[in-house]
């Protein structure tokens, strides 16, 4: 199936456009600036309450923490993960900050927050590609993070390798009739 395929909708390029890939350019870099970007897309996401529960650890390749966060992914995700440009963390709070109780809403607002931080990716030309495929344990460890702080998921962002046309991507989605209904009482 080829992009034109996929968008059976006019729904924005931004969107219709992203994908996860695994194959990252291992000759390209992100400067300050450009990873700025990306952690300002996801600060406006709106969340519940204003709680604003995502936090992020990240590290650019070829820095010293670059490689420590690799350790952590699974084996199969650090075969490619390595090429990108930069490995982001992301991590829910759950409590509330000034609030009594535990915030419901924490891990949901996070899948927003990476989401805004992804179609910003895209928009500056950047792929990313979201992985659970990572030691929980050794993440924990390594950023020395209290109980309150979940590790969910991890993020490699980057551009993409020089050989992979976009265009030919196979991507398969749901229709949405499959998981779509309107409710009629």
């Amino acid at each position: 199936m080829n992009y034109n395929e996929v968008k059976a909708f006019d729904i924005h390029d931004l969107l219709a456009k992203r994908w996860s890939p695994k194959n990252f350019d291992p000759t390209k870099t992100l400067n300050d600036h450009e990873v700025r970007l990306l952690f300002e897309a996801a600060r406006w996401t709106p969340s519940s309450f204003n709680a604003q529960p995502w936090n992020y650890a990240y590290t650019l390749r070829g820095e010293k923490g670059f490689d420590a966060m690799v350790e952590t992914l699974m084996p199969p995700n650090q075969a490619w993960a390595k090429d990108a440009s930069v490995l982001i963390l992301s991590i829910a709070r759950k409590d509330y900050d000034g609030r009594v109780g535990s915030n419901r809403f924490a891990y949901y607002d996070l899948g927003a927050a990476n989401m805004s931080l992804i179609t910003q990716a895209s928009a500056m030309g950047l792929y990313a590609r979201q992985m659970g495929g990572f030691s929980q344990a050794k993440a924990r460890d390594l950023l020395k993070l209290e109980e309150n702080y979940d590790p969910v998921a991890f993020l490699a962002v980057g551009y993409l390798d020089p050989e992979i046309d976009p265009k030919n991507l196979k991507r398969s989605r749901k229709d949405t009739e499959t998981f779509v209904r309107k409710f009629e009482s």
